[in-house]
């Protein structure tokens, strides 16, 4: 079966997350994606362990799936000779160096776009080629922080808290393999490739969404609510007798079938509660009593009771639930591969599925320079010229 990005070729020249997050993305669509990584040493995600996979971390599985790895000394002459060969046949080029750093090595935008007109240069840093902190180092914490998200993440009363991934790093992947698609779409009629330059602060604001939007709107600026909704009621985690669920009604008819469930149909027939205006605006009346509603019966009974409702209610899982549920397994969420030193390995599967080009899991994430061979040999190299870099570490 054709894949979607089938003929496509991307140079991976970025490290840690979100740059890596757009290659394996872009693989996963079919694209034969080539991991070019420091000798010897390579992606430093490679030793951010524990937990281990063979002899690799668990935090390099996650980004580098549907990859092959070539290493290559960019500071070299040789090196770049072999970079440059491969641009020849490129169709992406990803790098997450600080800005200026690839124009050291004569391999910004600016210095290849005559040379390779088709080419879609990614970059990815923290504050984006332009701007007073463009210069600035950028890391996914420090975004989260900086960017508002912190603000309103977290207890009411208490500290400001991160969200519990990286996810600054992976929505930047997510925006910036969007607009590679996009690039690749006008390059097709245009026959013209372009710079596409992405910043982890932009996109930590992209997904601020209907909290900056109503910032805008208001001037006001918004607090925490931990675990409730700044515009529903009631839309949040509520403890139960044995537990705790999430409770999430997003409309007048459901807070309606909610109630007459309950038991409590005297709390829609108060014209106060009717509408989610109201509910909102007496949230502070309205939620001590529901709170001491869901107290009184199991996290199991509300679900069911709620599921066969269609109000909409969900259980708190732990990782390890979630990745056991059938759902998750119906869907290919989790995947086995079998990995060069780390034998049978299961990794997480593509989230998109496409009826005619489905995305697929066609390598597992390689061992450092697993292809460097194969890929020189691509080129015209000789076994005996491939010797001769690795013992320059050239590769």
């Amino acid at each position: 079966m054709k894949k979607a990005l089938e003929g496509i070729r991307v140079l991976d020249l970025s490290r840690i997350l979100a740059g890596p997050y757009i290659g394996m993305l872009l693989g996963d669509y079919g694209a034969e994606v080539i991991k070019i990584e420091q000798p010897i040493s390579g992606d430093g995600t490679r030793k951010w362990g524990p937990p281990w996979v063979g002899d690799q971390a668990a935090y390099f599985f996650s980004a580098n799936r549907n990859k092959k790895s070539l290493t290559l000394d960019l500071k070299s002459e040789a090196g770049l000779k072999i970079l440059h060969q491969l641009l020849e046949s490129a169709d992406v080029l990803i790098e997450n160096f600080k800005v200026g750093g690839m124009a050291k090595m004569g391999l910004d935008y600016e210095s290849l776009k005559e040379k390779y007109p088709k080419l879609i240069y990614v970059s990815i840093t923290g504050y984006g080629q332009t701007g007073p902190d463009k210069d600035k180092p950028g890391y996914d914490a420090m975004i989260q922080a900086q960017g508002g998200i912190m603000s309103i993440t977290g207890p009411e009363d208490g500290m400001p808290h991160k969200v519990g991934v990286a996810v600054v790093d992976v929505t930047t992947g997510l925006y910036a393999t969007t607009a590679v698609l996009a690039a690749l779409n006008h390059r097709h009629s245009s026959g013209q490739g372009q710079h596409v330059d992405v910043s982890l602060l932009d996109s930590q604001i992209g997904w601020l969404v209907n909290i900056a939007q109503n910032y805008l709107a208001t001037g006001q600026p918004p607090g925490r609510f931990g675990n409730a909704h700044p515009s529903l009621v009631p839309y949040e985690t509520f403890e139960t007798s044995d537990g705790h669920i999430v409770l999430a009604i997003g409309s007048d008819d459901q807070f309606r079938k909610f109630v007459d469930m309950a038991g409590r149909r005297d709390l829609w027939e108060d014209q106060r509660f009717q509408t989610n205006q109201g509910r909102v605006e007496r949230r502070t009346e309205l939620l001590p009593i529901i709170r001491q509603l869901m107290t009184t019966r199991s996290s199991s009974d509300w679900l069911e009771s709620c599921l066969k409702i269609n109000v909409p209610a969900g259980p708190i899982n732990t990782i390890d639930t979630v990745l056991e549920m059938p759902q998750v397994k119906a869907r290919k969420m989790v995947q086995t591969v079998e990995h060069k030193t780390a034998g049978e390995i299961k990794i997480l599967g593509p989230v998109p599925k496409l009826s005619k080009t489905p995305a697929e899991v066609h390598l597992p994430p390689p061992a450092l320079s697993e292809h460097s061979d194969e890929i020189l040999e691509s080129l015209g190299y000789t076994l005996l010229e491939i010797e001769r870099l690795k013992e320059e570490k050239v590769i």
